[in-house]
């Protein structure tokens, strides 16, 4: 049976592997941006860095890190704190694209066009997260008990509300989020949004 476990220091390397191996709407993403790194610059490590409590992953039978879920508790403070303390750091790795010609032109607008308040889920929901599973691990109940885990953990700090956003060519995740008593809300035409009310 897969085993969940906190995030520790040293996870980083698997989580970025995770996040690659699924990034393409739930598909192996290797080879389709110029830098794979980016990934997980954008879509994990950040989460880590910042909220390491909030982060955990699922282990397979043999120990490998096959999934995770990583979130913040403030979704404000947190898109502040990656425009100003997380992203510049790769300013000179990932220039700013002068127009989204690419997929990567795309998500490194998106990076250096995150701050607070440009997505408007957090109002109302303080809280998102970001989940991955290879897919050994799915259909299992992983998904669920990495989201439950991080919940319990929203929840002893106050927490009111968890928002998410799925690609919206994922139709495995939109399928998904309603199982653990997600919403959908609201969204842009690329996402499906989903919230629950802690």
């Amino acid at each position: 049976m897969p085993h969940i476990r906190p995030f520790r220091s040293g996870d980083e390397p698997a989580l970025a592997e995770v996040r690659l191996r699924t990034a393409d709407a739930g598909a192996d993403a290797t080879g389709i941006l110029v830098d794979d790194d980016l990934w997980a610059a954008v879509f994990v490590l950040p989460y880590v860095a910042r909220h390491p409590d909030l982060a955990f992953v699922a282990l397979t039978d043999d120990g490998r890190v096959a999934g995770y879920v990583v979130g913040t508790d403030d979704t404000r403070a947190f898109e502040d704190w990656f425009a100003t303390e997380w992203w510049p750091r790769f300013a000179q790795r990932w220039p700013r694209p002068v127009a989204a010609v690419t997929r990567q032109d795309g998500i490194l607008t998106y990076a250096y066009g995150r701050r607070a308040g440009a997505e408007p889920f957090g109002d109302s929901y303080p809280a998102h997260l970001h989940i991955d599973l290879l897919p050994e691990l799915q259909g299992q109940g992983v998904g669920r008990e990495l989201i439950e885990t991080l919940i319990a953990a929203l929840q002893a700090r106050g927490v009111t509300g968890l928002h998410l956003a799925a690609d919206v060519r994922n139709t495995g995740a939109i399928a998904f989020y309603p199982r653990p008593g997600f919403t959908r809300i609201p969204s842009h035409d690329d996402v499906v949004a989903f919230a629950r009310e802690l």
